[in-house]
C-alpha cells in the first residue's frame, strides 16, 4: 500500500510537477519512460515518488521513447493503468506505437509536453507534435496553466478508461511556458482523486487467464474496414459527452468548470482569435482591454482538440464575424491545422465570417500583447470590410521582411 502525501491547499507547481502529482494520485501501474527536455520532469518526479513509497507501482526506463510507449502498451493490454510523457522527437518517434495503442483499446494516458520538432533543434515550445498527433485515434486535451495539466490528468484517466470508451488519451501543456512555469495550483488529497478517477476496471486484459484475448492482430481487407470505422464511431459519438459529464462531475468536486470549448467575452463578440495553450490566457486579457475601448473582442480556447468538437466550435462563432485561427506549428505548404479545422467547422453553416491564419510562436517566440492587439485590429477591419483586407496567413513576430501567403 502506497503512502499517503500531505498536499497544502493550493501548492506552488510547474506544469510539469503538477502533472506528476496527479499520475501519483491516481496510482499508475506501470510508468515506462524515456526522459526528453521539457517533459523530463514529469517521469523524473514520478521516479522519486515510486522510491519514497508514494506510488505501489512500477517504474521502468526504457532504450526509447518507442521502447516507452511499446512497454506501456504491454502493460495496458495486461490489465494495468499505465502513463508516460514526451515531447517533440520523442514523440514522433513514438508515432508508428500510438497508431497500435489507440487501434488495440487500451487506455494510457500520455503527457505531451508540447515542443518544436527539428530541424533546426530547438527545445522550446510550439504545437508541432501536438499536431502530429491528430489522426491517430488518441483523445486529445489541451492544458493552459499548470492548474490544468493537474485536472486535465484526472479528467484523461476518467475517460480513457471508462469500458464505453477505452482509448487512449493525451494530455498537452506547452513546453517551458507551462511545464517550468510555477503557479499555485488547487489541490486534491490522495483519497479524491483517486476516488474520483475510480478503480481501474481492466477489460479484455491479457493476464485473466479464465478468458483468453488476442490483441494486435492481422485483419487486412476482411475486418480492417470495420475496426477503424468503430474507433471512429467511439471517438465522435462516444467520447466528447463521456468528457463533458467528467468536467460536471470534477465540477462538483473542486467548483472548477471545464468546457469542450473555453469562451471568454464571446457572448456579443464581433472578432475572435481561436487558440490554444498558454497564448489563450493572454488573448483574454487583451480582450479586456479592447472591451474597454467599445470593439466587441472575444476569445475561443479550444479545450478538446481530439475527437474535434466541431458542432460547439460552430455554436459558438455562429454570430462573429472576423475569425483569426491562430497556429503555433509552421503549416508547411499549406494553411495551418487550426485553420483548416476551423474552416470545416464553419463549411456549411451559412457564417458570412471572414477566417484569417495567423502563424505565430514557433520554436518558443513569444506571443505577445501588441501582437494581438495587431491582430484584433486586422480582424476589425476584415468585419467592417465584409472581406479579408490582410493576406490569408500571416507569420506574426517574424525577424527581416514580413511573410503572408495566399
Amino acid at each position: 500500500m502506497a503512502d499517503t502525501m500531505e498536499l497544502r491547499d493550493i501548492e506552488v507547481w510547474d506544469g510539469n510537477m503538477a502533472a506528476s502529482q496527479a499520475l501519483r494520485q491516481v496510482q499508475v501501474d506501470v510508468v515506462a519512460a524515456y526522459p526528453i527536455t521539457p517533459s523530463t520532469p514529469i517521469v523524473e518526479n514520478y521516479a522519486n515518488f515510486t522510491a519514497n513509497g508514494y506510488v505501489d507501482g512500477e517504474f521502468v526506463m526504457t532504450e526509447s521513447e518507442h521502447g516507452a510507449m511499446s512497454c506501456c502498451i504491454g502493460a495496458a493490454a495486461a490489465g494495468g493503468r499505465v502513463a508516460t510523457a514526451t515531447s517533440s522527437q520523442g514523440f514522433a518517434l513514438m508515432v508508428e506505437t500510438l497508431y497500435s495503442a489507440s487501434g488495440m483499446r487500451l487506455p494510457i494516458v500520455l503527457n505531451v509536453v508540447n515542443r518544436a520538432l527539428g530541424a533546426p533543434l530547438n527545445v522550446n515550445g510550439d504545437h508541432s507534435d501536438m499536431y502530429l498527433g491528430r489522426d491517430s485515434g488518441w483523445i486529445q486535451i489541451d492544458c493552459y496553466n499548470p492548474q490544468n495539466a493537474y485536472d486535465m490528468n484526472m479528467i484523461a484517466f476518467k475517460v480513457a478508461e471508462d469500458h464505453d470508451v477505452r482509448l487512449p488519451a493525451m494530455v498537452h501543456q506547452d513546453g517551458f511556458m507551462t511545464s517550468h512555469t510555477a503557479q499555485g495550483v488547487k489541490t486534491l488529497t490522495d483519497e479524491q482523486v483517486y476516488n474520483f478517477v475510480g478503480e481501474f476496471k481492466p477489460m479484455n486484459d491479457m493476464l485473466d487467464l479464465d478468458h483468453p484475448v488476442t490483441h494486435g492482430v492481422q485483419t487486412e481487407e476482411d475486418w480492417h474496414f470495420e475496426h477503424k470505422a468503430r474507433q471512429q464511431h467511439a471517438l465522435m459519438t462516444v467520447v466528447l459527452p463521456k468528457i463533458q459529464t467528467a468536467f460536471d462531475e470534477f465540477e462538483k468536486l473542486t467548483g472548477r468548470k471545464y468546457n469542450l470549448v473555453e469562451t471568454y467575452n464571446m457572448e456579443d463578440a464581433e472578432i475572435a482569435v481561436v487558440c490554444m495553450g498558454t497564448s489563450v490566457e493572454t488573448a483574454e486579457e487583451v480582450s479586456n482591454e479592447l472591451r474597454a475601448q467599445g470593439i466587441k473582442a472575444g476569445v475561443v480556447g479550444i479545450r478538446v482538440f481530439r475527437p474535434w468538437p466541431l458542432e460547439q466550435i460552430a455554436e459558438t462563432l455562429k454570430g462573429v464575424k472576423a475569425i483569426a485561427a491562430l497556429d503555433r506549428s509552421s503549416p508547411h505548404g499549406t494553411v495551418g491545422t487550426l485553420y483548416n479545422e476551423l474552416a470545416g467547422s464553419l463549411f456549411n453553416t451559412g457564417t458570412n465570417a471572414v477566417l484569417t491564419n495567423y502563424i505565430y510562436g514557433l520554436g518558443g517566440r513569444d506571443l505577445t500583447k501588441a501582437h494581438l492587439v495587431g491582430i484584433y485590429n486586422d480582424l476589425k477591419a476584415n468585419m467592417d470590410a465584409g472581406k479579408p483586407t490582410t493576406p490569408l496567413q500571416q507569420y506574426i513576430g517574424l525577424r527581416g521582411p514580413k511573410l503572408s501567403f495566399f
